[in-house]
């Protein structure tokens, strides 16, 4: 089958690590696209991935069957307003990663009548390693969803989520959640300092337990609470530890933690809607 061409309209961070993902799976170089107005970005793809950048977002737009939107929420309109005659003359799959802004907003931006997936990634796509969450609108077909999940299939896992509003709370668990898991190995790592060891000692040892507790998770077969039950001991250092958690209000603070960022996540998708 014919690779499609892909264009991307941002080439920073989460642009770069896609591309570079389709690049690595054996996606043709020359079927791949990108716009940026940074020089100093473009600088830096041509010199990562060896693709060239222009600056002109509609000369990308104007050869793409797949157009990835991966500018900063704020900047969407702008970019799609301006993007509008060229996209509603090829009529692209768009693949949205701007975060928090809604379809609806997306199609109206870009004139409408458009077939638009929208994709909740998250910070580990960048070493490959994300989970995102995608949703689609009625007008794309079953191959453009095959084609929208293979290509961020090519930076970690992907899911389909029945209703563009569960992209809200994939935003609060797996969109902010890297933050939740690098704030426990800070703690981690703070508490080792206070007990005796060094930094350097404590730093790896948080991160490569995390690490292993992860990799432990994804490819046991055994969930979560059942690992945890596992390395419990009645009377042991480990129950010691769980109970002061617990006491704490540990489960209590994740879910009004999570609570809290897809009530946000809603908010900002209102107030970019608004613009």
């Amino acid at each position: 089958m014919d690779q499609a061409m892909i264009g991307f309209i941002g080439a920073g961070n989460m642009g770069r690590s896609l591309a570079g993902g389709l690049l690595k799976s054996g996606w043709d170089r020359q079927k791949l696209a990108l716009a940026d107005a940074s020089p100093e970005q473009r600088q830096v793809v041509g010199n990562l991935l060896r693709l060239t950048v222009c600056a002109d977002n509609n000369e990308v737009a104007n050869r793409a069957d797949v157009l990835v939107l991966a500018t900063k929420p704020q900047q969407m309109r702008a970019v799609c307003e301006g993007l509008a005659p060229t996209v509603q003359a090829r009529k692209p799959l768009i693949v949205s990663i701007a975060a928090g802004v809604r379809i609806n907003n997306v199609e109206d931006w870009l004139g409408g009548n458009l077939p638009i997936v929208r994709v909740m990634p998250n910070t580990p796509a960048l070493v490959n390693s994300g989970a995102s969450g995608l949703f689609a609108n009625r007008r794309v077909s079953e191959r453009q969803c095959d084609l929208a999940e293979s290509i961020l299939r090519t930076v970690g896992v992907t899911i389909w989520l029945a209703s563009e509003d569960q992209l809200d709370a994939v935003t609060g668990v797996s969109g902010s959640g890297p933050a939740y898991f690098f704030l426990a190995m800070e703690a981690l790592e703070q508490a080792a300092i206070e007990q005796g060891l060094d930094a350097a000692t404590a730093r790896l040892l948080a991160v490569e337990t995390a690490f292993g507790a992860a990799k432990m998770a994804l490819e046991g077969g055994t969930d979560p609470a059942e690992l945890r039950r596992n390395v419990t001991s009645p009377g042991g250092t480990t129950e010691r530890a769980i109970a002061e958690f617990q006491d704490g209000g540990f489960e209590r603070l994740f879910k009004q933690a999570v609570a809290a960022a897809t009530t946000r996540s809603r908010e900002l998708a209102d107030m970019l809607g608004g613009e």
